[in-house]
């Protein structure tokens, strides 16, 4: 079959039964879509407020349609690769507040037990969270080889691996897109294209008009996603999933958000044109949802506003297990550290 550029707009309201999206899974996601935004308004606070935290953070505020859909139409069972920018991946992936909140703390109960930090967070395979990295498109081969393991496996299971617009210039990008085409892979390339890599704007560093259209070289099926509608992003992975799990290899979805903060905590973002923040949180995603299903009258105000109440006592029940908890002894560090040689 000859590779092609799929454009996924905005699903309406209407369509949302035939892709299996039921009133259970539209909680579900503005539950995790809150969770995510108030869990990193809350990190962002520790940082830059109460100086609690240190270190970087990079947040994922504006891009959370992207995990939560994504994560939403795969299987628990799926495994996913995260990188930097990992906070709601990991929450999308169920990993408890807590103990995401107790790993930026560096605290011994974080999900990697206070040594890996905010750019490792992601890192839970209790959860299927199986590897985050601060490396640029460093986890895209290895989702590669992930997706081989899986292939071999013979469970129908897929992998989705996460990266920005800027690792698709890395090397990593396309020798994995070349080995998975080739191997035909179950694995789906997700690029959050939030229009800045680091300060660099997405028209500085390439030529094409459309990412996705990068795929097309190796002969893998891309898709153009409108990353700020959580709906589009479900619809657009549970088709490339099933493709997949159909043994029809790998998809390359660019979706498109805007990264309403800086590259980290510690960036103003001062190089933005004037303007442009403003059109950026016109699409927001969690304003654009909420708008969406209650005038089609899909969930209530009562039952979303009650969510987002219980989100806040989550967000601030992890502050308080993280401050608690207790840092892992030194007795303990050896072993995880592998010592090569004699």
């Amino acid at each position: 079959m000859v590779a092609s550029v799929s454009v996924v707009e905005d699903v309406p309201p209407a369509d949302y039964s035939k892709h299996g999206l039921t009133r259970e899974k539209l909680l579900w996601m503005w539950r995790k879509m809150v969770e995510i935004r108030l869990f990193e308004e809350k990190v962002e606070e520790l940082f830059l407020v109460k100086g609690l935290l240190i270190g970087p953070a990079h947040l994922c505020y504006g891009q959370e349609a992207i995990a939560v859909g994504a994560v939403a139409a795969l299987r628990s069972d799926d495994p996913i690769i995260s990188n930097h920018r990992g906070h709601g991946h990991a929450l999308a992936k169920d990993i408890p507040p807590r103990l995401v909140m107790a790993e930026l703390f560096g605290k011994a109960a974080g999900t990697c037990k206070g040594l890996g930090g905010s750019m490792h967070v992601a890192i839970y395979p209790e959860k299927g969270a199986l590897y985050s990295s601060a490396i640029v498109g460093s986890g895209i081969p290895i989702a590669v080889g992930v997706g081989l393991a899986l292939q071999r496996e013979k469970a129908g299971r897929v992998a989705a691996v996460f990266f920005g617009d800027g690792a698709v210039n890395t090397g990593a990008f396309h020798e994995g897109m070349n080995l998975a085409a080739l191997w035909r892979v179950p694995v789906l390339f997700i690029c959050e294209n939030n229009m800045y890599a680091m300060s660099t704007k997405v028209e500085r560093t390439m030529a094409v008009e459309s990412i996705a259209a990068r795929g097309l070289a190796y002969g893998v099926n891309c898709m153009a996603v409108n990353g700020n509608d959580v709906a589009a992003v479900y619809a657009a992975t549970a088709q490339a999933a099933e493709r997949a799990r159909r043994g029809e290899g790998p998809t390359f979805l660019e979706c498109k958000t805007y990264r309403r903060k800086g590259h980290g905590v510690y960036d103003k973002a001062e190089y933005r044109p004037p303007g442009e923040v403003e059109e950026g949180l016109k699409k927001d995603p969690l304003t654009r949802f909420r708008r969406v299903v209650l005038e089609a009258g899909l969930l209530t105000a009562a039952e979303m506003d009650s969510l987002e109440n219980e989100v806040k006592r989550e967000v601030e029940d992890s502050v308080k297990f993280a401050q608690s908890s207790n840092v892992l002894s030194f007795s303990e560090l050896e072993k995880y550290v592998y010592f090569v040689g004699e």
